[in-house]
């Protein structure tokens, strides 16, 4: 059983689990400088930069494309990701006649369930369905589960011990509808899928971006196992509040910060998040997402932080 795995199950980790990674917009920029920052940190990063080939899916090519429910998605910077410029579903009388996708091929993408919601109908839109909850708005969200469910048949024979799923439910300072809101008409949603997976023995991970620590105990009863929040946007004394040792966290560390700090400051706050949230029966994994604005020295500063810390004994 590896780290992650005993992190999640409060079953202690022999060291604090770390996963890290560049997105593709750094490749594209660092190039060979990476791919040797890559091989001085193979233990961390493990050996998936060993080749100079920036591999990307289509969300991260500069241009346009259209996915499978008919979103239009937009990209004016190669390696960066897109957003939804077209929304299919612009008149509210459009969601009754709205058909799920045909293909059965277990994509479940990040903003699978919540995110997709505001994909299809657009930002404003959604949220005067939610505003005024509408009929229409449980037969759309209603659809979207049922193509989730299709996706989820379909991939659970390709999944590993751990599912991976992504959809940032938080803005800010907050969910956008609002907590009650969000357990009335998304927490049944992802009770059932997450239910479905549990069903087959696999640990179901959570990645959700924005201020979430309102409803990480209701992921928690969905299923999750461990939830990837951010650092900034929570608050530290909210993570530490609701989650040490009672909710495993894979701790995503302060990105608007790496940029800016010095690598003093970046090892004081892995420092800090360690100290705060470590328990040795488990609980807690670090997560470093790197991108094209991080200087290089800030990036080793960052996985010589980790690298030390996951020995932390307390």
């Amino acid at each position: 059983m590896n780290d992650l795995i005993r992190a999640m199950t409060w079953d202690y980790p022999e060291q604090l689990p770390v996963t890290a990674g560049f997105l593709p917009a750094a490749r594209l920029k660092y190039g060979d400088e990476l791919k040797r920052l890559a091989a001085e940190y193979a233990d961390i990063l493990g050996s998936k930069y060993e080749t100079a080939e920036v591999s990307m899916p289509p969300s991260y090519r500069q241009g346009s494309h259209t996915d499978e429910w008919g979103c239009v998605w937009q990209n004016i910077a190669e390696g960066m990701d897109s957003i939804v410029t077209g929304h299919p579903v612009k008149r509210r009388e459009d969601i009754r006649t709205l058909k799920i996708p045909e293909n059965r091929d277990g994509r479940l993408p990040h903003g699978f369930m919540y995110l997709r919601l505001l994909d299809l109908r657009g930002f404003e839109e959604a949220m005067i369905d939610f505003a005024e909850e509408c009929e229409e708005l449980q037969i759309l969200i209603d659809k979207v589960l049922e193509y989730n469910m299709i996706q989820i048949e379909a991939r659970l024979p390709q999944m590993g011990e751990i599912a991976y799923f992504g959809d940032d439910l938080g803005m800010q300072r907050g969910l956008a509808i609002g907590p009650a809101k969000w357990r009335k008409y998304l927490k049944p949603c992802f009770m059932k899928m997450y239910k479905r997976v549990r069903e087959e023995g696999k640990y179901v991970y959570m990645h959700t971006d924005g201020m979430v620590y309102e409803i990480m105990p209701d992921l928690v009863e969905c299923g999750v196992n461990m939830i990837n929040p951010q650092f900034r946007a929570n608050g530290l004394d909210n993570l530490v509040r609701v989650c040490r040792g009672k909710i495993p966290v894979n701790l995503d560390l302060d990105r608007q910060l790496f940029p800016f700090a010095t690598p003093s400051e970046l090892e004081s706050h892995v420092a800090e998040c360690v100290e705060a949230l470590y328990l040795p029966q488990g609980g807690l994994s670090l997560n470093i997402e790197l991108n094209h604005e991080v200087p290089l020295l800030n990036m080793a500063a960052l996985l010589d932080a980790v690298r030390k810390y996951r020995k932390y004994k307390g």
